[in-house]
């Protein structure tokens, strides 16, 4: 079942433990996900395809309403459920915090990620990780896809 891969700071470390004695390569990324689209799609795939395991934490509610006034459109239940039913995500986990740093503490991944958009002196994290001898990376983004070039046609009744 997918909402299996909706894991709690709790349960996260024994998958962590799992797929570390494995000798699995974990990717971590972040980000709202509010109305999964093929910009979406494209980035969590191609972050997945830098290592063996993908971990996404995504923002709450209450943290994606502070960033971004007027959202979520979806509730954080909906939109970890959507993510988690991707095959390329490994599992997806909740935060709240205004950045994704304690998060990246729990996970330690080996490769984190996020859309080139960023430059890599930007990513939340990335001290701890390549203190720890991991990488940090960005993936080209889709042109022209984002939730809110979607919401501002669905708001001009342009979608289609």
């Amino acid at each position: 079942m997918t909402a299996a891969k909706i894991l709690t700071r709790a349960e996260l470390p024994a998958a962590l433990a799992a797929w570390r004695t494995a000798n699995e390569r974990i990717v971590f990324t972040n980000g709202c996900f509010d109305l999964l689209h093929l910009g979406h799609v494209d980035y969590l795939e191609k972050a997945r395809a830098l290592g063996d395991r993908l971990v996404v934490g995504l923002n709450t509610d209450a943290s994606v309403s502070a960033l971004k006034p007027g959202r979520p459109l979806q509730d954080e239940y909906s939109r970890a459920r959507i993510l988690a039913a991707l095959a390329f995500v490994d599992a997806v986990i909740l935060f709240g915090e205004p950045t994704p740093l304690q998060l990246i503490e729990l996970v330690q991944p080996d490769i984190l990620v996020k859309g080139n958009d960023y430059a890599i002196s930007a990513i939340v994290g990335h001290e701890l990780v390549l203190a720890r001898g991991g990488q940090v990376l960005t993936v080209p983004l889709v042109t022209g896809y984002s939730t809110s070039n979607i919401v501002k046609k669905i708001s001009a009744g342009l979608a289609g």
